[in-house]
């Protein structure tokens, strides 16, 4: 492998991107977020005591990236004021953008609902519907209410001839009613795009918010957590907070210290360790960060053991409670799904019973939250309805004749007889699904792509040469792009490809499913060696290991260097490739500062005199957001270098790189474009943006460095990996091939951490989240 020639460089590495995360009030400090949760991408959270797992990115463990909580000024009575960006759907304390003093006008006028709020729409309409479903399976059933059509004609037959109303014989003559059936809408016309209003935070009433600051005021608390509290709590926040100190942990970034020295202020002597309250918070607070790391559940065992750091002396006794209140349900792995979720009895070890009734080998007992238990468990129901739902004596052997690739008609062909098929492969085998849609569309089917990314969508409707036939999911899900829905509510379309499948978090999949009618084909496509979603959940890797449906895997290799380069690392290979059109260079570097030093050269300089790709269409990776060769810092040194300015747009000049974090989970790259009394304006792919002025401290960041979890789903012309030093616990398989495999002609890797990235690459990927779909997808019907 080649060097790029040195060049000429600015000086100094740069602080902190000071100018995008604002300093707290000295006066109240409020929530700071330091290591970006938020940022698209990273759904998981420092790791905490609950897994052990180590600080790095705000993703490797899992939405998968980590967002470290940041810890701001001390409060009275050892409450600190401490935020972080949850990644999973936490609230941040929201920041004031200016714009030349525009922006701090008129507030924004109300707009219609934008993308991202029905997409949030959508998941709260769906948990409503699985409640409702789990309570009526709980309940008695009363006999006959679960049929339907002829069934239920035939039951009420019987029950009106044996109650008198009608005569037997008034029924023998009666013609069968015909099958309802479901009428194909016509194409939706094609909808202009409006710029789209980034969501405004669904804030709590200010007579909640007085209230309980006048609680947290009591016990020596930050009255910045007011907000954030009377969101999380509910209108009743200040009784909550009263009577249940500990409920503050529910608040996104204060930790079980704080809400000890809260509920010490508050309780006085009634304050203990042991206390109900207290254990359940406790056991609550460690599934959500759990979840906020990927997990969909933890063993039982983990919780305990985390309980017994946190001064719980009996961690089996307070497991027990918080089953008994609700808090979290119990599982226990190979038993039937009704004995699973039956808590364990006061005084009966849960994992000691487990054993018992299966007589035979111990059973892993989980824990887990309802939302994602709930998610879960729909998943499953939903998959199992689409392959039982599905015609499979399609005949489609002349479009699968016709396909360009034998791996191509192979996945015709699955389709064709199954309700649901995996497809795994890299970025070339993305041309068997497009081929696969192509197919179904000449068929007159109603064949749709759904990508992770707004640029994934461009690399598909390329592909399948018709931009109709690519939407992005969230544009799907929330109407914004596609078909629409047909009169009972489903997605209309036949055959749905889902590509970038590993991007799927629980609860995202579980919507989709729902949102599909009976019959429709889904095919869930992608590479299983990147890094996984941004929420909780590992929904492509568990059908893959459930074997719950055909399975086909592609023999269309990446071509050239860079596709040799990274099948290797796919393989735990890091092999040295010939380059003869310099597609890899190694830039080594002795430590942070000339990491960022070497960067900025790159970018600005090397790459587009001696690859000709300009620095627009390069793109930065590092492993994490915060430390010297984080992506604050980088952002810092490349806007000085690349678009320097005031930053007069809170933080933000026109021409900035930036990513729009819309819902938590998603990275959509853009530039500035101007601000004024609507907010920052923003161009993303096309696609006008506007943020409010309250939400661009936490929802905007600058963009020409990411993470790796920020960059899955898409692609650049080139890409400059940066591994500092102090970057190598935050290595693994799975971040070096999503890392390496994000650039389409070239990628240089700026490699200071010696034999680490050989270990990483070495060192075989683990099943990194604990889940419950695997489980349920093996169960027997």
């Amino acid at each position: 492998m080649t060097a790029l020639p040195r060049g000429e460089t600015p000086g100094s590495p740069a602080d902190d991107d000071d100018s995008v995360v604002t300093d707290p009030s000295p006066s109240g400090p409020a929530p700071s977020p330091e290591d970006e949760g938020h940022d698209g991408g990273e759904g998981s959270t420092t790791a905490d005591d609950a897994t052990g797992a180590a600080e790095t990115e705000d993703d490797d463990s899992g939405t998968s990236g980590t967002a470290e909580a940041a810890e701001a000024g001390a409060g009275a009575d050892g409450v600190t004021d401490e935020a972080a960006d949850e990644t999973a759907g936490t609230t941040e304390t929201d920041g004031t953008a200016t714009a030349d003093g525009a922006v701090d006008g008129a507030a924004a006028a109300p707009a219609p609902l934008s993308e991202a709020e029905a997409e949030l729409a959508a998941q709260r309409e769906l948990r409503e519907r699985i409640e409702k479903r789990k309570a009526e399976k709980e309940g008695p059933i009363a006999a006959g209410a679960k049929l339907s059509g002829q069934a239920a004609d035939l039951l009420a037959a019987v029950r009106a001839v044996e109650s008198g109303e009608k005569p037997a014989a008034a029924f023998f003559d009666s013609p069968a009613p015909a099958a309802p059936r479901r009428a194909v809408p016509p194409p939706a016309p094609v909808r202009p795009r409006a710029p789209e209003q980034a969501p405004a935070p669904q804030g709590a009433s200010p007579e909640a918010v007085a209230a309980v600051a006048a609680v947290l005021a009591e016990g020596g608390a930050p009255g910045a957590l007011a907000g954030p509290a009377a969101e999380a709590l509910g209108a009743q926040a200040a009784d909550a907070l009263r009577e249940d100190p500990w409920q503050l942990l529910t608040v996104p970034g204060v930790r079980p210290e704080q809400a000890d020295g809260f509920a010490r202020a508050m309780l006085g002597a009634e304050c203990g360790p042991d206390d109900e309250r207290r254990t359940a918070a406790l056991v609550g607070w460690l599934l959500e960060r759990a979840a906020l790391q990927g997990h969909t559940a933890l063993d039982a065992t983990v919780v305990r053991a985390a309980l017994a750091e946190r001064s719980v002396t009996d961690p089996e006794a307070a497991v027990q409670h918080a089953v008994a209140e609700g808090v979290v349900l119990v599982f226990q792995d190979g038993q039937d799904d009704q004995e699973s979720e039956t808590p364990a009895e006061p005084g009966e070890d849960a994992e000691g019973g487990a054993e018992d009734r299966a007589g035979q080998e111990p059973v892993q007992v989980l824990l887990g939250l309802d939302r994602y238990a709930l998610a879960e468990e729909s998943l499953a129901d939903g998959l199992a309805r689409l392959v039982n739902a599905c015609e499979k004596d399609a005949d489609w052997t002349e479009p699968a004749s016709a396909a360009g690739s034998p791996s191509a008609a192979e996945l015709i062909r699955a389709v064709a007889a199954h309700g649901l098929v995996a497809h795994t492969g890299g970025e070339a085998a993305r041309a068997e699904p497009a081929a696969l849609i192509t197919a179904a569309r000449g068929l007159g089917l109603r064949a749709l792509g759904a990508v992770h990314s707004v640029d994934g969508r461009r690399r598909l409707a390329e592909a399948t040469g018709d931009p109709s036939a690519a939407v992005t999911l969230a544009g799907l899900l929330s109407g914004a792009e596609g078909p629409g829905r047909d009169e009972e509510g489903a997605i209309a379309i036949d055959l749905l490809v889902v590509l970038d499948a590993p991007q799927l978090d629980v609860e995202t999949a579980a919507i989709l499913v729902e949102s599909l009618a009976d019959g429709t084909r889904l095919v869930l496509s992608g590479d299983p060696g990147v890094l996984g979603s941004a929420g909780a959940g590992r929904v492509f890797a568990d059908v893959l290991d459930a074997r719950a449906c055909p399975q086909i895997v592609s023999r269309t290799p990446d071509p050239g260097p860079l596709g040799e380069l990274v099948s290797g690392i796919g393989i735990g290979e890091l092999n040295q490739v010939a380059a003869p059109g310099k597609e890899v260079v190694i830039v080594p570097v002795r430590d942070a500062g000339e990491a960022v030093h070497r960067t900025v050269q790159l970018v600005a300089d090397s790459v587009p005199r001696a690859i000709g790709v300009p620095s627009a269409d390069t793109q930065v990776i590092t492993v994490g957001h915060g430390g010297s060769a984080g992506t604050r810092a980088l952002n810092t040194a490349l806007k000085q270098r690349l678009n320097p300015g005031p930053g007069r747009f809170g933080g933000f000049d026109p021409g900035d790189r930036v990513v729009h974090v819309p819902t938590p989970g998603r990275a959509v790259p853009g530039v500035v474009v101007s601000a004024d009394a609507e907010g920052l304006h923003l161009d993303c792919a096309g696609t006008k943006v506007v943020v409010p002025k309250e939400r661009v401290e936490s929802s905007v960041r600058h963009g020409w460095a990411l993470s790796a979890h920020q960059a899955a789903g898409m692609r650049w012309p080139a890409v400059v990996v940066v591994l500092p030093g102090d970057a190598a616990q935050g290595l693994s398989r799975s971040w070096v091939y999503t890392a390496f495999s994000r650039g389409e002609r070239h990628l240089s890797v700026v490699h200071g951490v010696d034999q680490a990235l050989q270990r990483a690459v070495a060192q075989s990927p683990a099943q990194d989240r604990t889940t419950r779909l695997r489980t349920l997808l093996e169960a027997p019907a």
